[in-house]
């Protein structure tokens, strides 16, 4: 009987921690924006991306087999002080392309993207899409961290389960817990944030990066826990709250807050620039005039 309450234990912190994954990247702002629209009884269905590690420019495809039908896109850096630029959709085969201009890592673009024929028009978005672009992290460390913030979070909760139940794994399950919370987001998180941005560590005190402090949160909650059960192995309080902030901190969309470069303050100092040396400056795709 022992035995199996501890497989449904730990099927029940597998469980929360893939739906708390699923939730977390399904819902963040890199997640691309899908749905369908209609155009004079064509239902044409759009998925537009919202991040970009490529180093040429983005590609926005949408598939569209009807010739007669056409497009066009409005871009601008964001955030900045850039009037909107229109381009043409490029059709490629049954696809209008929209081909968003490079920006270095964490440079961000918001564009709209408008379909239309002979007779009627229609946007696929209300809003603008903001695209992050980010440079290329090699899989080395990419699998690793997934996969220790994976276990870190199962750890996490079967901890948590453990500490409510009176069990007797409190301080092992804690122990693997904040290793795997080392590992996975102060060791190859930081690693991953220098390949996709340029920066070890962008949350405090250098940064907002939520992503970062979320970590730092969740690492700080879970030291506490385990100086409580080096202290005392049948230590439960601490334990529960660092579970159920972790919980709460892997509920938080992913890359919300997350690394971007202010265009504006570029745009200042751009300007300052060619006051001074009265020269034209192009930066990103961008003219300065």
């Amino acid at each position: 009987m022992k035995t199996y309450l501890n497989v449904i234990f730990w099927l029940i912190a597998i469980v929360i921690t893939t739906l708390s994954f699923v939730y977390q990247r399904t819902t963040g702002p890199t997640y691309p924006v899908r749905g369908n629209v209609e155009l004079n009884k064509h239902d044409i269905s759009y998925r537009l991306i919202r991040s970009y590690d490529g180093g040429d420019d983005a590609p926005v495809i949408i598939e569209v087999p009807c010739e007669e039908i056409k497009g066009s896109f409005r871009y601008k850096r964001y955030p900045s002080y850039d009037e909107w630029i229109v381009a043409s959709l490029i059709r490629h085969g049954d696809t209008l392309i929209a081909y968003i201009p490079h920006q270095p890592a964490a440079g961000k673009v918001k564009y709209l993207i408008t379909l239309y024929d002979s007779d009627s028009s229609v946007e696929l978005t209300e809003e603008p899409v903001i695209i992050r672009f980010r440079g290329q992290v090699p899989g080395w460390a990419v699998m690793p961290h997934i996969l220790l913030m994976f276990l870190a979070m199962v750890f996490s909760a079967r901890a948590g389960i453990e500490a409510i139940r009176g069990g007797n794994g409190i301080r092992w399950m804690t122990y693997a817990a904040i290793i795997t919370l080392i590992m996975g987001g102060l060791i190859f998180g930081p690693i991953m944030q220098k390949y996709a941005f340029g920066e070890f560590w962008t949350g405090w005190p250098f940064g907002t990066d939520l992503t970062d402090n979320k970590t730092a949160v969740a690492f700080i909650f879970w030291v506490v826990a385990t100086i409580a059960v080096w202290k005392n192995p049948r230590h439960r309080t601490w334990v529960i709250v660092a579970a159920a902030v972790t919980l709460i901190i892997y509920l938080i969309p992913h890359s919300l807050l997350g690394s971007e470069i202010d265009f504006r303050k570029e745009e200042y100092l751009k300007n300052m620039a060619e006051s001074y040396y009265g020269c034209k400056l192009t930066i990103a795709g961008y003219s300065a005039r």
